[in-house]
């Protein structure tokens, strides 16, 4: 009979977009695999067939130490078609694409899927780049044009994917038919089974059932993660910091805050812009605080995201004391503060041992905007410390003034650099007299530092005062 034809508007788009390869996960367990070749590539690939429970059998003429060492049937001499015969599956590492043609041709006739190594033309599988927490298994294909992308992309997975990710697969397996008859209606299910996964990021395998649900129970309070968003440069934020953004239902996050760094959140979470920037109109702390501790109360796991280290100039310790005065469970995650950033940036050591004991993170300004009134210049002004200003590019003339005036040189070497680690990255290089006499000429717009000291001598070498790192 035939299918009734749909219109466009009744069809709509396609649901999903086309695939260069259909993604299987095959079982192999008891079945019968053939390798054909004695190379290390191809003692990989049996490896991977033996760790899936496959008996495979190896036709290798001049069999790799490797090869000789592994749970296989190694057979040596070069593979004969009848060889292939009740083979679920036949790889080779074949000399030339006539042998592959070959190959490809008596795996066809024998019923078992072909593939032949580094010649995805005569593949009908081919295998990716694995990340194993079995039972979870992720595998990445690039259609065989970019093996090298999919290891890195392989490598960003197992970075964000935790090592007990296995143990709690096992453990949902185990439970799984006990857990539809504790909880048969369906919300309630999907409640449990979506608290479960929240676990399986953050804790170590229950040990019983019991605790498992004691554990899993949805709470009616959430909790308040402040988290480093580094500099700006996604690459530079922690792997901690990046479990917490895709964990999140909601995100308070400062306007100096990337949105390279903000793409990485989990898509459904809702975000609060609550920027604080000086000479503008910001959002009131108190408000920020109120924000914060009413999301968590209704349940929501909360991300306070912050420029560069949470615990440098941002304010952590009240938001930390409102929090925990209202009874809300608060933890933090450490960024890469933009100090540090600056100086990778540079190339420069702050505490050089030639030419520095200490190094000094100062504010820049006050809750007014100006420079700070008590800060201890005499300390400061010590030509053997590398001093770094934040949030100093609309009060740096102020602080060359009264460094100057508490007897540090004005040849001492300063540095400006704004955006540090971003595409418009810019930097200027002078002395602390020069600076006394004009405006740094960056984009304070940006999160802006001034460095001073002899250590950022080397930094005045460079050939362009204004220079944009992107």
């Amino acid at each position: 009979m035939q299918k009734p034809s749909r219109t466009p508007s009744e069809t709509g788009a396609p649901r999903i977009q086309a695939l260069a390869k259909l993604p299987v996960f095959l079982d192999l367990h008891g079945r019968r695999a053939v390798v054909a070749g004695g190379s290390e590539a191809a003692a990989w690939k049996a490896e991977l067939l033996v760790a899936a429970g496959a008996a495979v059998d190896v036709y290798a003429a001049d069999p790799c130490a490797e090869m000789r060492a592994m749970d296989v049937c190694l057979i040596e001499r070069d593979w004969q078609a009848a060889d292939l015969a009740g083979a679920a599956m036949a790889i080779a590492d074949c000399a030339n694409n006539d042998e592959a043609e070959r190959f490809r041709r008596a795996a066809r006739e024998a019923g078992a899927l072909c593939s032949v190594i580094d010649r995805p033309a005569f593949c009908d599988a081919q295998f990716g780049s694995i990340v194993n927490r079995s039972p979870v298994i992720v595998s990445i294909s690039t259609d065989g044009g970019a093996p090298i992308l999919g290891q890195a992309i392989r490598r960003r997975i197992e970075a964000l994917l935790p090592a007990q990710l296995s143990d709690w697969a096992a453990l949902a397996k185990s439970v799984r038919a006990d857990i539809a008859r504790r909880f048969p209606d369906m919300a309630q299910r999907t409640a449990f089974w979506t608290r479960f996964a929240d676990l399986a990021f953050i804790a170590k395998t229950p040990a019983t059932l019991t605790s498992l649900l004691s554990q899993a129970q949805p709470t009616s309070s959430g909790r308040v993660t402040l988290v480093g968003a580094g500099p700006g440069d996604a690459d530079l934020l922690t792997i901690k910091a990046l479990r917490a953004l895709q964990n999140a239902d909601a995100i308070l996050f400062d306007d100096l805050v990337s949105d390279e760094v903000l793409d990485l959140a989990r898509r459904e979470a809702k975000r609060f812009m609550v920027g604080k920037r000086g000479g503008r109109e910001s959002c009131r702390q108190d408000d920020i605080n109120a924000l914060m501790i009413k999301l968590a109360k209704s349940g929501r796991r909360v991300v306070r995201l912050k420029s560069g280290d949470p615990m440098i100039f941002g304010r952590a310790g009240e938001e930390i004391a409102q929090l925990e005065a209202a009874g809300i469970a608060v933890d933090v995650v450490p960024g890469i503060t933009t100090a540090l950033a600056a100086a990778a940036s540079l190339g420069v050591s702050l505490t050089h041992r030639d030419h520095a004991h200490s190094v000094r993170f100062v504010t820049g300004h006050a809750r007014n905007g100006e420079l700070p009134e008590d800060l201890d210049w005499r300390g400061l002004a010590d030509a053997q410390t590398s001093l770094i200003f934040y949030m100093a590019g609309r009060t740096s003339r102020a602080v060359a003034d009264k460094l100057h005036s508490h007897g540090l040189a004005d040849s001492t070497p300063v540095v400006g650099i704004s955006g540090v680690s971003r595409p418009n990255e810019q930097r200027w290089c002078g002395t602390l007299g020069e600076m006394a006499r004009a405006a740094l000429p960056l984009d304070t717009t940006q999160p802006t530092l001034v460095g001073i000291g002899t250590v950022f001598a080397a930094a005045m070498a460079q050939p362009l005062r204004l220079a944009s790192a992107g």
